[in-house]
Parts: structure tokens; C-alpha cells; sequence
């Protein structure tokens, strides 16, 4: 489980591209991840409250570091009217359990809110069951569950279904679920038939286990919130991604925000509006199976320019190495890859460190295996983003609020 990290805010540095008045340029006043093309920093892990990175470190593996801001040190953005007041950030009838599935972002994600992690014991039998136990007593609290249905997804969901049913046993008040990553989002609907619509289920799985709220990072589509007979706050990752943009002197006029394929046009125009409205292309492609796609043509101009594409997640990278090469072929400078959800089953690291692309940016709602770490690949951290949500939820203030 990863340490407790924070870091000192850095001097705003806002690119070019971004508008002043824009609600993300609040983001520029820290940075998340260091930039690709120079020395990333090590933070000790020794009982850290602070840490000065004015001096760039050797940083081995090729491993980005993701410093987390703590609660004395808050960026721009979260410096809102509600935290300006004074709250109770000791209470104690917020609880936070971790499940097993990324316990280093669960771990950041307390450091940031200034709690410490609730105890559990969660193990698995010979067999193969799950077994979980709450250390302590849940009656009466708002309880949160932080647990992605990353790979291994059917054992994770599992886990997820157990620490939910035995926080309702236990009496507790509410029950909330934060799934950075939630893994069935794609089998969203029926596409030929005799297909199930596997994320629905799910959804009535996770209901009825006992859990009163969904807290979602970045859904692959945004009707996957109306699966849920409970309430659901979606908070995106993008802003993060953005911000860590904001850092690179890349003009207004060499960028191009790229979609991938035609289902993600909705999200790469959000993002090219928060570009100053940066020029669109997108990549047709015609899949002819699951985890295989053909690019076909590009529309859009992308010569001579800086090309950002921009996807929810990265599963195999065939979708998005196949765009990449198909920009270079057009003329396109640099090729950047954006995404929220890093998934890279096999062969995405091989395609991913090809050559295709000057930077893989992605953040961490799934853990990243240390041989997976490639030179070209930024990994930012959504735990403020999370932690933050988190205690708008149990205050019972906004959350949309957070990106405006």
C-alpha cells in the first residue's frame, strides 16, 4: 500500500491555449504528474507531510511519481466558499474501507481528506470465497467503500458485493460505493442479438447488495447512470488530464483534440472546449470483433499540427495505435494519448510504446503493474478529485461545483 505523499503547490503555469476565464485554469495552480521530457521526482515515503521537489530527483524505471496535495495545501480549484467555512473533518461518522483492488489510491484518497483508513479484513479462502470482516463499528456512519472492478473485474466486483453486504449487516447509515473504475460499463446495450446488457446487471447486483449511492469516475457512456435505482454522482477525470496540459507551452494553433472513433465525439468536443474550442478531427474506424478494430479515414485536418487524442479508456490500444498511425500518415507532429482509465490488457504496452506517440497520459483509478511502466507513459492522480467528492457527499453540498 502506497505511503502517505503531499507536496508543495507549484507557480501557476498556464499554456497558451487555455482561456484565462476559464473554470480549469484553477487547476494550473498545482501540477499532478512532472513533465515527460524532463526528470520526474522521487518522494521518500518516510512518514512525509511535505515535500520540497524544487530539485528534480532520479527517478529509476522509468516510473512517474503522483504527488498528492494534502489537506493544508489545497489547489485553486477546491478553495470554494464550503471550504472556506469551517468543518469538522475529524468526524467520526465518516468511515473509508479500501478493498483490495487499488489500495494506494485509497490510501492517497485519506491522506488528502486527513483520515486514516478504516480497518477491515478482507481475505480469500482455499477455495477461492471471499471472506470480509469490518475492524471496527459502522453503526450509525456514512460509510464509503472505495474499491474499482479493475482486472481481475469478476473478483473485484465480488469483494466490492461482500464489504457492501457487510456494511448494511452492520448497521450502518448510509452506504456509498466509489468505483473509480467501473468495469461492465461497456456492455451498456445490445448491439446483435441474444447479447445481455451485462452493466445493468451489475447495477441491480450492486443495489441490491445494500449500497444507498454510486460515486463513478468517468462511465463509458452517460446512460449507464440511469442503470442505477440510486443516486450517482459521476465526476470525471478530465479536468486532471487538462491540467496537467495546462503545464505544457503547446500554442493554441498547433493543437487538434482527436477522437478516436465516431462514439467519442460527444467527450473529445468537450474537451477541445475547454482548449479555447481547439480544432476537432475524428478517426472512423469499422470493428469487425470485440478487442479488433480497422481504421478507415480521418476526418479533420491534422498537418503540421499537435493531435491530442482523447479516450475514456485504453483497453488493448489497437483503436488508438491505429489513429495515432493513421495521424502520422496525415501529417500530424506529435501524437498525445489521453485517457482516464488505464486497462492495458495485451499487446497495449507493446503498441502504446511503438514510437506512435510522444506522451501516454493517463491517471491512476486502476494500479498500474511496475512492468507495465514505459518512458513515454505520465500517470496523474484523481484522489483529490475523489477525496474532495467525498466529503461534498457527506456534507450533503454540491458536487458539480467542484468543476465550475
Amino acid at each position: 500500500m502506497a505511503s502517505s505523499l503531499g507536496m508543495q503547490s507549484s507557480p501557476s503555469r498556464t499554456a497558451s491555449f487555455l482561456k484565462p476565464s476559464s473554470s480549469l485554469s484553477r487547476f494550473c495552480s498545482r501540477q499532478t504528474s512532472l513533465s515527460f521530457n524532463g526528470a520526474r521526482t522521487r518522494i521518500s515515503s518516510t512518514n512525509t507531510i511535505k515535500c520540497d521537489i524544487s530539485e528534480p530527483l532520479n527517478f529509476g524505471n522509468g516510473k512517474p511519481t503522483i504527488p498528492v496535495l494534502n489537506d493544508q495545501n489545497l489547489p485553486k480549484f477546491l478553495e470554494s466558499a464550503r471550504v472556506d467555512k469551517t468543518v469538522n473533518r475529524n468526524d467520526t461518522r465518516l468511515k473509508l474501507f479500501s478493498g483490495t483492488a487499488n489500495p494506494a489510491l485509497s490510501q492517497e484518497v485519506a491522506w488528502y481528506m486527513g483520515l486514516e483508513l478504516a480497518k477491515i479484513d478482507i481475505k480469500r479462502f482455499a477455495d477461492g470465497e471471499i471472506y470480509v470482516q469490518l475492524q471496527e463499528s459502522v453503526r450509525g456512519c456514512d460509510v464509503f467503500l472505495l474499491q474499482p472492478t479493475c482486472p481481475q473485474a469478476n473478483e473485484n466486483l465480488m469483494e466490492l458485493l461482500i464489504m457492501i453486504d457487510a456494511c448494511r449487516r452492520a448497521s450502518a447509515k448510509n452506504i456509498t460505493a466509489v468505483i473509480p473504475y467501473f468495469g461492465y460499463a461497456r456492455a451498456d446495450r445490445k448491439t446483435q442479438g441474444r447479447e445481455s446488457i451485462a452493466a445493468k446487471l451489475v447495477a441491480n447486483l450492486i443495489t441490491e447488495a445494500g449500497a444507498n449511492r454510486i460515486l463513478a469516475c468517468d462511465l463509458h457512456s452517460g446512460q449507464s447512470m440511469g442503470y442505477f435505482d440510486i443516486p450517482v454522482d459521476h465526476v470525471y477525470g478530465q479536468p486532471v488530464i487538462l491540467d496537467y496540459l495546462a503545464s505544457k507551452t503547446i500554442c493554441f494553433s498547433d493543437l487538434v483534440v482527436v477522437s478516436p472513433d465516431v462514439g467519442g465525439v460527444a467527450r473529445a468536443r468537450a474537451f477541445a472546449k475547454k482548449l479555447s474550442d481547439a480544432p476537432l478531427a475524428i478517426v472512423d474506424k469499422r470493428r469487425h470483433g470485440h478487442n479488433v478494430a480497422e481504421v478507415m479515414n480521418l476526418i479533420g485536418d491534422v498537418k503540421g499540427k499537435v493531435a491530442v487524442m482523447v479516450d475514456d479508456m485504453i483497453d488493448t490500444a489497437g483503436t488508438i495505435a491505429k489513429g495515432a498511425a493513421l495521424l502520422h500518415e496525415e501529417g500530424a507532429r506529435e501524437v498525445y494519448a489521453c485517457c482516464t482509465h488505464a486497462v492495458f490488457s495485451p499487446p497495449a504496452i507493446e503498441r502504446l510504446s511503438s514510437g506512435l506517440f510522444q506522451e501516454v497520459i493517463i491517471t491512476n483509478t486502476i494500479p498500474m503493474a511496475e512492468k507495465n511502466y514505459f518512458p513515454q507513459l505520465t500517470v496523474l492522480s484523481v484522489a483529490n478529485l475523489l477525496g474532495e467528492t467525498i466529503w461534498r457527499v457527506h456534507d450533503d453540498c454540491s458536487v458539480s461545483s467542484i468543476f465550475q
